[in-house]
């Protein structure tokens, strides 16, 4: 059975150029249990900067659910022009998770059907949300390739020249695929991301429910330099984790001996909702084409902070910060939920 690899593709650093970004439309109430109202103003604040300079392409359930999204859309002043629903029914919103993974050659693409169990059989049902990625490629009349193993969007990140950034809290985790072993993973992300090395570091932040989800922590920004969230207060739960984090981040060396460009992010004040602490990170931002969407949290003093270290490192994006702090309530924000498709 032949690869991606095997047949010269791979998946590109998120900066590279969109045609498009995919999304699947929020409509799980039990992922925003009694606030799930209150992210569309933010969502579709998202989907209006991102829809500046790409195409926005949506999974949706039916014209009813449709026709709903759309005056959403119109009240953040969207340009509908620039939005695309495609009738594919998701259990849940969470699209880089579950949605497709784009790989290209020269004139070519294609998409990798990695499985999805919903973070480890955390959330059933998610047989729909399984199915997005075979369904976008036969409406795209894309070829598809099917690794057979559990492989989520958020757990790995790509700086564009053959390097994986992942965790072994979450890749390692017996709930994905209890049958491999760390190096047969890696021979996975190898033969199905087009990837030469893999860098593991450890774990993710209190209150993330996918078991430490790299997109969450630590992210590429370009081929030499990752941006890591720290969390400098020794009394916080965070703080060790991501020290230690920060540590083996500053081990690595890039192919040709040169260190890694380290930089730290701030972690936001504890953002709590009915006594749970959440995954709130300005780490989970999403590069599209003209922007670097970021997450924001009513932080008086580290949204600033976090959006002027990021526009420093993004001179040809626009840095814009989306209040996040409802969205976060569903445990993900921008990057979670958004998929990219390259040209």
């Amino acid at each position: 059975m032949s690869t991606p690899k095997a047949d010269g593709f791979r998946f590109p650093a998120e900066w590279h150029p969109h045609r498009a970004t995919w999304l699947s439309w929020p409509h799980n109430t039990n992922s925003w249990p009694g606030k799930i109202e209150t992210i569309y103003k933010p969502y579709c604040e998202f989907i209006r900067e991102v829809a500046k300079s790409e195409e926005v392409c949506i999974n949706i359930a039916n014209e009813a659910m449709q026709a709903k999204a759309t005056g959403y859309l119109k009240e953040v002043g969207a340009d509908l022009s620039k939005i695309k629903f495609y009738q594919h029914p998701t259990n849940d919103a969470w699209c880089r998770d579950h949605g497709p993974a784009f790989v290209i050659k020269e004139g070519e693409k294609a998409i990798v059907n990695w499985g999805y169990n919903a973070w480890g059989e955390k959330y059933p049902p998610y047989d729909l949300d399984n199915k997005i990625p075979t369904s976008i490629a036969d409406k795209l009349g894309l070829k598809h390739y099917t690794p057979g193993i559990v492989m989520e969007g958020g757990s790995v990140d790509f700086n564009d020249q053959g390097i994986i950034l992942t965790t072994t809290a979450c890749l390692l985790n017996e709930n994905r695929n209890p049958h491999l072993n760390q190096e047969e993973i890696e021979g996975y992300l190898k033969d199905y991301y087009g990837a030469k090395e893999i860098w593991w570091i450890g774990d993710g932040i209190v209150g993330d429910d996918t078991d430490g989800h790299v997109d969450d922590i630590t992210r590429f920004v370009n081929t030499n330099t990752i941006v890591t969230v720290v969390e400098p207060n020794t009394a916080d739960e965070n703080h060790e984790p991501l020290a230690e984090n920060l540590e083996k981040l500053k081990t690595f060396k890039m192919p040709d001996g040169s260190p890694l460009n380290v930089v730290e992010l701030p972690m936001p004040k504890p953002v709590i909702y009915e006594d749970q602490r959440l995954p709130a990170s300005y780490a989970n931002f999403y590069i599209a084409n003209e922007c670097v969407a970021v997450p924001t949290y009513r932080d008086a003093k580290n949204d600033p902070i976090a959006l002027e270290i990021l526009q420093g490192l993004f001179s040809d994006r626009k840095v814009i910060g989306i209040d996040s702090t409802d969205l976060v309530w569903g445990l993900g924000s921008f990057h979670c939920l958004s998929q990219q498709e390259p040209i």
